[in-house]
């Protein structure tokens, strides 16, 4: 496609105020956006003139099975088979949706939409369709080239990923993974390092934001003894841990700036100096770091080295949202049940249709994460060998119901962490000093999450 056109995105659905609103939007954005309101208008105009996505409706009458929908995806399908396409489908007709990922729709997204959600879903599939048909990869063509045990799903997004991850694990190259809390971050680092060459060796993971700035150098470089008071022997660091291994470096985000120039050395010429040590000692890693921030914006702020970032990033990966591959929501349910089951000694656990239906038009803000919580909890409350929907929506409001004071039942990681900060607010008055030591944490860790979460005010009386 000429890099210089707009993308051209068809619209197609018999609600004239659907219809407007997606063409506000879509040209609001940068898009090429035209409608109709029936599959025989949107053949034609499809073959009148190049299209780059189609947004099609499940039903075009009063019916609700979704037999035109899928009749007019095939259709299209026929004539243009690389063309995408997303379905729109009410919350009920997730059903619909389903059959239409395995008639090859590129996803789905329910009405009514998020416009931000949405706007990243059609970005995504137009930047999945640029790349070459030819080299899309399917699963089972995955798998047998590569380990990906643990990590379940077939949606194209995923796919994606673990083509990269495929493409880059042989290299020694630095790698970031990007993606929300709960994503699987971890589960890509360890992929990565089981399918590269240093497989063998260590894997070595540290949270970055765990560590105090003060013990950052004796944590990740080691120190020799008589280094400082408590060092009684010498301690070898994360950094010698990982010698010919991997080195995942989770929340790497929260690196202060101070410490960020000791971790680029490291990645310039793989050299570090435990603490009181007169010489530099050497050390074969090969770093991946994760975040569930955006470093570029970091870097726009100041926050982040720009050197730093370009190392660290020199292969990105960004993982999808779990909203973003709801069709593998099915897939993913079935596979936590039968591992919590034989977790916990107990029989085979089946979920039902109705059940999986309803789990894909959940919102999952914490995503894998909060999904496999969802499936545990109700398995070891409904004590049942096929869970229903009421099965999980019972669990669900008992957990909420004995969340505690916090009610943090299907909050993510974020919102935990700032609602936890605001009642350490509350309860010291303010004071800085008082609320990092309650929460455990350095004075500059504290303010940097009172930045992230909008939260920065004076500082209270005393210290």
């Amino acid at each position: 496609m000429d890099s210089h056109r707009k993308h051209r995105i068809l619209i197609v659905d018999d609600d004239d105020a659907v219809r407007a609103s997606l063409v506000l939007l879509l040209k609001q954005n940068g898009y090429d956006a035209h409608a109709c309101a029936d599959g025989a208008q949107a053949l034609a105009l499809l073959a009148a003139g190049p299209y780059d996505l189609v947004l099609q409706d499940m039903n075009f009458s009063l019916a609700t099975s979704g037999d035109e929908g899928l009749e007019l995806l095939g259709a299209i399908k026929a004539v243009h088979p690389s063309l995408p396409v997303l379905l729109m489908t009410a919350w009920g007709s997730i059903s619909l949706a389903v059959r239409g990922m395995k008639a090859q729709a590129a996803n789905f997204f329910t009405k009514p939409w998020d416009n931000t959600q949405l706007l990243e879903l059609v970005r995504a599939t137009l930047d999945a369709a640029a790349e070459d048909p030819h080299e899309r990869a399917t699963r089972r063509g995955l798998d047998q080239r590569f380990d990906f045990r643990g990590i379940v799903g077939e949606h194209p997004r995923l796919l994606a990923v673990l083509a990269t991850i495929g493409q880059v694990a042989a290299t020694r190259a630095p790698v970031l993974i990007l993606g929300e809390s709960g994503t699987g971050k971890e589960m890509v680092a360890d992929a990565i390092h089981r399918n590269s060459p240093r497989a063998d060796e260590p894997i070595v993971k540290i949270n970055m934001g765990a560590i105090p700035p003060t013990l950052f150098e004796s944590e990740m470089f080691g120190h020799v003894r008589g280094a400082f008071t408590d060092a009684k022997s010498d301690r070898a660091g994360h950094v010698a841990a990982a010698n010919r291994g991997t080195l995942f470096l989770d929340e790497i985000g929260e690196l202060n700036r101070a410490d960020q120039v000791k971790l680029l050395r490291v990645l310039q010429d793989q050299s570090y100096r435990p603490v009181g040590a007169s010489a530099a000692q050497q050390a074969d890693v090969r770093i991946v770091s994760a975040t569930n921030r955006e470093l570029a914006e970091l870097v726009a702020t100041g926050d982040f080295r720009e050197d730093l970032f370009y190392r660290l990033n020199l292969i990105t990966i960004r993982l999808p949202a779990l909203r973003e591959r709801r069709s593998d929501i099915p897939l993913l349910v079935r596979h936590m049940a039968e591992q919590v089951a034989a977790g916990y000694g107990l029989a085979p656990v089946g979920v039902s249709d109705q059940a999986l239906e309803w789990l894909s038009a959940q919102p999952w803000p914490g995503n894998i994460r909060q999904l496999r919580q969802a499936v545990e909890r109700t398995i070891l409350l409904s004590g049942k060998s096929e869970l229903g929907q009421a099965d999980f929506a019972a669990a669900a409001q008992h957990e909420h119901a004995n969340a505690g004071a916090l009610g943090v039942d299907g909050m993510t990681l974020e919102q935990v962490e700032k609602l936890m900060i605001e009642k350490a607010l509350e309860q010291h008055q303010g004071n800085i000093s008082r609320v990092a030591r309650a929460l455990g944490l350095s004075r500059t860790a504290l303010y940097r999450r009172l930045e992230r979460h909008g939260l920065v005010q004076g500082e209270g009386s005393g210290s």
